[in-house]
């Protein structure tokens, strides 16, 4: 009897040995986790947060975006993080008005923005656009490049956007994902429209 085995469902009755036990299990779990985040963040999305005005309404200051990253492609309405160090260092927040081939007219007179023709309707702007009289202001009527894309803040009299002579059209390669979800602050928690 001295070279009895404990059967599996036997399990030791020290208290020592079962916190060590369930203190190695938690261990392993939470390192999973944090390495399955790790990689999701890093190959599949980001997170950013939101830094000045000119998404208001739609985003504030200091909100925390999930972005989607790999296999992404700019369309028409959606709201994009990009990164032009040579107009600002920080990543900056827009809507995608117009995508490769399409033509832009931006009339203050009105407050519209019309793409290939088309009067755009925009619930999500903060207010009606008015001439700022920037004189960097000059990207008002432009066929966007292949490849690019053309867009601008839903504060459109507060925003530093492709009306921009410095911005004009990005590059699509300047874009860092679409933001899909504002996770904080937990009242604004929600898809981004």
């Amino acid at each position: 009897m001295a070279d009895e085995e404990l059967s599996p469902q036997e399990t030791p009755k020290d208290e020592k040995s079962s916190f060590k036990l369930d203190l190695y299990f938690w261990t392993q779990a939470l390192v999973t986790a944090l390495v399955a985040l790790i990689l999701v963040f890093t190959l599949v999305g980001r997170v950013i947060t939101v830094v000045g005005n000119s998404m208001v309404p739609t985003l504030h200051w200091g909100d925390l975006l999930i972005l989607r990253s790999i296999g992404y492609t700019p369309k028409q309405g959606d709201v994009v993080v990009l990164r032009k160090s040579a107009f600002m260092s920080e990543p900056i927040v827009k809507r995608v008005i117009a995508t490769g081939g399409q033509h832009v007219t931006v009339d203050y007179t009105e407050g519209t923005v019309t793409v290939d023709g088309e009067v755009l309707d925009e619930p999500y702007i903060n207010e009606f656009m008015v001439d700022t009289m920037d004189p960097s202001m000059t990207v008002l009527d432009v066929t966007v490049p292949e490849g690019s894309i053309y867009v601008m803040g839903d504060n459109r009299n507060h925003s530093s956007d492709s009306r921009d002579e410095r911005l004009g059209t990005v590059d699509e390669r300047y874009v860092l994902g679409h933001a899909l979800f504002v996770i904080f602050p937990f009242q604004d928690l929600g898809a981004i429209e």
